[in-house]
Formats: structure tokens, C-alpha cells, sequence
């Protein structure tokens, strides 16, 4: 049985990689096929979709800054859209129930308001797998997006705790005393080293603080969100994050096999839940209208829309607790797994096309961005320095010190992540936060002051829209990327792009002369 859910996952998955779709809507149309073919979930299955939940959630919680979600255009965000949503979605079913429309005209006002709320939230899986698959976790509209998707987990979990009736126990109070054994929980950290007891480091905190809180009535995805936040602030808080990575995706499938396992769908169910995806313009039309009217920009505000336009895998824990509380009939159960399942697909499938889609409409999207935006979204470009390193990880710090071995004027660096520009100017590199995607902030600066980009991205596809954003603005001088493998590497020079680095190699070579140099007078 096992063997068999690994085969379709695998075969689904890379069907869906060659049509250039991510593998997660493979994994989907396995859980519904498998199901379809007779097969049925067991303990396993749960077990798997289980841990990558918690994992991911712990990992989200690595890398997110909890200064973030007191943010207005967060919380506000979260809030408002919660509540227009919801009288807009009920007034929308009661007009299928007016039109007649099977299982509409069953729901009375509190189970329409039930279903508006579970379709009210946005799928953090989802959300997160595109993000990630994109590069654009640290963007400003991925990390937007994050820090809306934590807001909307804490009242989900508000919600459980409302119809389980499992109020948390008097001792959950007992884990304040987390913040005094910080100090403890750090040095254990450090001193687990670099190896193997990192990624088993990783899952003892997740699964760890999942039974914690789980014993004091408290939903443990929450503690594993929580007890990454609090460990978000740790030098090897990124280590971490990579060692759980490919156990995170692996696990993650079985969340994605398990919606098609929730249930047999007919032909009239399939089509009630098309009715539902039909209304996610709107879910989306609320998210850019919020985000703009809170001074955000219309890029910025228009990916993180598109990004949430979904509906979440809550809606589905939703249905199975008002099924068992006999709010909603199981049919409901069927009707919202399939609504979940093809948003997830739109979804994915839009956001491809997301940067290209934005910069041919530019100009209509900017109609709705306010003539004052927010203080972290003001770019102030260096006037004399002529190269610009984008992307300040590890290869883009290595240039943008090779480059200042000649002149420290020459060059400065952009990076989409504020917390990582903010750390480097405070060790006096010249760092600048921006989204080079964006097509508006290269409209905003002189580009003839540039004779250089240097793109330190791991990306293709980044370096790409990069590039063309580039070009459409009229930048005239060289660019040059890097690429971790050869086809990327052609495919980049293809592209236009001056000079591609497979940094492998290059690392190679750089490693080869640096050593060569140590007894290059013993060989002369």
C-alpha cells in the first residue's frame, strides 16, 4: 500500500513537473485518483501529513520576524478581510439558495456564516510551497503574505479551541517559563555542532513543543509556530531551517494525498465547488484593496493578493468538526475538499505568470497605490557607486567585498529581505533594501549612474524577470549572473544576460588559485 501511494505521488508529481506545473498539484490529483481506485488512507498517511504541517509551521517560524504581525498593514489586513469576506460570501450563498442551488437552500443563516468563515482563510501550505518553489520567501510580498497567514493560523486555532470546547488547561501558564531557560535552550543549540544532529535537533524542538502544548489543551501547531519564532532570533536558526528542508516536502506529501483520501466526489459535488472558486476574485479584489489603501505598494500589494487567493485545508477541519457536532452534512466535507483542491491548482498556476501578468498591467494597478507609502518602502540610491550587487547572500557578499578590495565607492547592494539589509549596514556594508522585480523601483532610479549589475541570485527565473525588467526600463550597461548548473547556465547566456558564473565551478577555480599561490614561489 505504501509502495503504491509513493508510485502515484511519483508519477503525478513528474507529470505535472513536465507540464511545467509545481509537483504539489501532481500530488493532489494522486490522493484523488488512489481514492477513486479504492484505496483508503490509514494511521501512516495521517502520521506524515502530521509532522509536515508542524515542521513547516516550525520552520515559518525561523524565519519570521514577530515585529511583523503588529504591523497595521498585517493585522488590519488579517482583520477586515476576515469580516468583509464573510458578509459578502454569505450574502453570495443565500443567492444560490434563492436560485435554487442543491445543498444551498439547506443552510440556514449560522451554517452559511460556518462555511463563509472556514473559506474566509487562506492555505499556509500552499501559500508557503509557492513562496518557496518562487525564491521569494524574504520579498517583501512573501513575507507579507507569512506574516498574514500567522495572524490567520492564531484565530484558526482560536476557533478550535471555541468548538472542541477544550478550554487550555491552568498549566499552560507554566510555558512563560520558556523565557527563562532561553538562555539554557541556546547553548544546547550551539553546541549540537554541524552535523547530523542539526535536522534531529530540529524535529526534537518541532515535535517537542508539539506535545508540549498539546498536554495543556493548546493546539501543538501553534507551539511548533511559537517555539520557532522563538528561536528565529539564533545564529543557526538558518541551518536549521535547510536541515529540515527535504524532510519537510517529503512529509508534505502525504498532507497533499490525504485531501483527495477526505472523500469520493460526484459530478453534482464537483460542480457546487466550482461555484465556490468561482467568488476567489473577490477574495482576492479584498486583499489588494486592503493592502493598498494601508500605503502599500501596488506590486507588492497585487503578489501577496494573488499569493492568498485560496482557500485553506482549515476549511476542511472546519467541515469535519461541524459534521461531527451535526452543523453540516458530510457531503459539505466532500464539496470544501474539492473547492481547497482546485484553488490550490488556479492558484499555482496563476502566480507563473504573476510578474509578467503585472508588468504588461503596471499601469492599471498603479491607479489604486496611494501618493504617500510606507517609510521601508522609500529607496534612496547611492549617486556615485556605478555596480549594484543584487542579492546579498553568501556569493553576492563574496563580490561585493572582491569589488571593494578596489574601491569601496564603486559598488553598493540590494536585497529584498530589510532584516538582512538592516544587519549588513550595521557592519558598514553598503546595503539597500529592494525588490529588483519590481518594474516601478527601476523606474524610480537613474539607471544611467549603472554600468554594472551583478545578479547573486540562485534563482533562473529571478535573474530573468530580473533582466527583462531591466531592459524595459532602458538600462543600457552589462549585467552578469550566476547559475548552479550548466543548462541553467545556457539557458541564462540565451537569455541575453552578459556573463554567466556556474559558481561551483568557479568556486572550484577560485579554490585552486587561492592554494596555488601558497607555493608559487617554490614552484618558480
Amino acid at each position: 500500500m505504501d509502495f503504491i501511494w509513493i508510485f502515484f505521488a511519483f508519477i503525478c508529481g513528474f507529470a505535472a513537473k513536465t507540464v511545467k506545473l509545481p509537483p504539489s498539484i501532481g500530488f493532489l490529483i494522486a490522493g484523488f485518483a488512489l481514492n477513486f481506485l479504492g484505496y483508503q488512507a490509514d494511521d501512516s498517511l495521517t502520521i506524515l501529513s502530521n509532522l509536515g504541517i508542524t515542521l513547516m509551521l516550525f520552520t515559518i517560524g525561523l524565519k519570521l520576524n514577530v515585529k511583523s504581525l503588529f504591523k497595521s498593514e498585517v493585522w488590519l489586513t488579517s482583520s477586515l478581510h476576515t469580516i468583509i469576506w464573510m458578509l459578502l460570501t454569505v450574502v453570495v450563498i443565500k443567492i444560490f439558495a434563492l436560485l435554487a442551488i442543491n445543498y444551498f437552500t439547506q443552510l440556514d443563516l449560522i451554517t452559511a456564516t460556518l462555511i463563509a468563515f472556514a473559506l474566509s482563510f487562506s492555505s499556509t501550505v500552499c501559500v508557503i510551497k509557492l513562496l518557496e518553489e518562487s525564491g521569494e520567501m524574504r520579498t517583501r510580498h512573501g513575507k507579507l503574505a507569512v506574516a498574514i497567514l500567522v495572524i490567520q493560523d492564531i484565530v484558526a486555532v482560536g476557533f478550535l479551541v471555541f468548538a472542541t470546547g477544550e478550554t487550555p488547561s491552568i498549566w499552560a501558564f507554566a510555558l512563560l517559563l520558556l523565557f527563562f531557560i532561553r538562555p539554557l535552550i541556546n547553548k544546547i543549540v550551539d553546541h549540537v555542532g554541524h552535523g547530523e544532529l542539526i535536522p534531529l535537533m530540529g524535529f526534537f524542538i518541532a515535535l517537542g513543543s508539539y506535545e508540549l502544548f498539546e498536554l495543556v489543551n493548546i493546539k501543538g501547531d501553534l507551539g511548533a509556530l511559537l517555539m520557532g519564532m522563538f528561536l528565529a532570533s539564533h545564529s543557526k536558526a538558518t541551518e536549521i531551517n535547510k536541515s529540515l528542508l527535504s524532510f519537510k516536502d517529503l512529509f508534505l506529501i502525504g498532507f497533499f494525498l490525504s485531501i483527495g483520501f477526505s472523500a469520493i466526489p460526484t459530478l453534482e459535488m464537483l460542480g457546487l465547488a466550482i461555484l465556490l472558486v468561482v467568488i476567489l476574485p473577490v477574495k482576492f479584489a479584498l486583499f489588494f484593496g486592503l493592502l493598498s489603501l494601508l500605503k502599500i505598494r501596488c506590486r507588492t500589494a497585487f503578489l501577496s493578493a494573488l499569493a492568498l487567493s485560496n482557500f485553506s485545508e482549515f476549511g476542511l477541519i472546519v467541515a469535519a468538526i461541524s459534521v461531527t457536532n451535526g452543523w453540516l452534512s458530510n457531503d459539505w466535507l466532500v464539496i470544501l475538499a474539492l473547492s481547497v483542491a482546485i484553488s490550490f491548482v488556479i492558484t499555482n498556476i496563476l502566480y507563473r505568470f504573476a510578474h509578467s501578468f503585472f508588468t504588461q498591467h503596471k499601469e492599471f494597478f498603479h491607479r489604486f497605490e496611494r501618493k504617500t507609502c510606507l517609510t521601508e518602502d522609500i529607496f534612496c540610491q547611492p549617486k556615485q557607486a556605478p555596480i549594484v550587487v543584487i542579492g546579498m547572500g553568501r556569493v553576492g557578499m563574496g563580490a561585493y567585498r572582491a569589488i571593494c578590495e578596489h574601491s569601496n565607492k564603486l559598488v553598493w547592494g540590494l536585497d529584498a529581505d530589510p532584516e538582512k539589509v538592516t544587519r549588513l549596514t550595521q557592519q558598514g556594508v553598503q546595503a539597500y533594501y529592494g525588490d529588483a522585480e519590481d518594474a516601478f523601483f527601476w523606474e524610480r532610479i537613474n539607471l544611467s549612474r549603472l554600468e554594472l549589475v551583478l545578479l547573486a541570485l540562485p534563482h533562473v527565473i529571478d535573474n530573468m524577470n530580473i533582466t527583462e525588467q531591466l531592459r524595459i526600463a532602458g538600462y543600457q550597461g552589462k549585467i552578469a549572473a550566476i547559475a548552479r548548473y550548466d543548462d541553467e547556465r545556457t539557458k541564462l547566456e540565451e537569455f541575453g544576460i552578459d556573463k554567466v558564473f556556474n559558481f561551483y565551478n568557479e568556486a572550484g577555480v577560485g579554490f585552486a588559485d587561492e592554494s596555488m599561490a601558497l607555493i608559487e614561489t617554490k614552484i618558480k
